[in-house]
């Protein structure tokens, strides 16, 4: 990992962060709610939500890692824009490339979106949720403090039949 570099996503990573993203939605249907099919068909520019300051202010920042010049991670926080829920975050779409699993890169970028929320004046608390089969990033997600506070049955459902349930996890900050 003496390589690797944590940052914001960049206008020009989107290129690169659209076929991370295309590739683990086809390589692990079971890990996110959107579907490979609808996603791969989606515009690069669509992706410019995900960039701090987009889709109205909602998305605070998406982190990426990058080992060397190559885009092998990524995580996106968004903050809810409704002034009622407004100290209430969102971590979505923790992804890894699969070439680089098990080196700690997913932790990593945890941790730093975890600081950045700590340092973000009014929020309170982080939400995510996660597939309940998914033992190593409930996990991962345990191992910081989260706390699963409910699960939704029948969630996800995927073409071949299976119904996944979400794990829902939050933080105090």
């Amino acid at each position: 990992m003496a390589d690797l570099v944590l940052r914001p996503l960049l206008e020009p990573d989107l290129m690169a962060y659209k076929a991370l993203r295309d590739a683990m939605l086809a390589g692990h249907p079971q890990a996110f709610t959107s579907d490979a099919e609808t996603e791969a068909q989606r515009d690069i520019a669509s992706y410019r939500s995900r960039l701090a300051g987009g889709s109205q202010g909602a998305t605070l920042f998406t982190l990426v890692a990058l080992d060397g010049a190559r885009l092998v991670g990524a995580i996106t926080c968004e903050r809810e824009p409704r002034r009622k829920v407004q100290h209430v975050a969102h971590l979505i779409g923790m992804m890894v490339s699969d070439t680089h699993r098990g080196r700690g890169i997913g932790r990593a970028l945890l941790l730093e979106a975890l600081a950045r929320l700590r340092a973000t004046p009014g929020l309170a608390q982080v939400t995510l949720s996660v597939t309940a089969g998914n033992r190593a990033a409930v996990g991962l997600y345990e191992s910081q403090g989260f706390v699963c506070y409910g699960s939704l049955p029948d969630a996800v459902r995927l073409p071949d039949g299976r119904q996944l349930t979400k794990q829902l996890m939050r933080l105090g900050l």
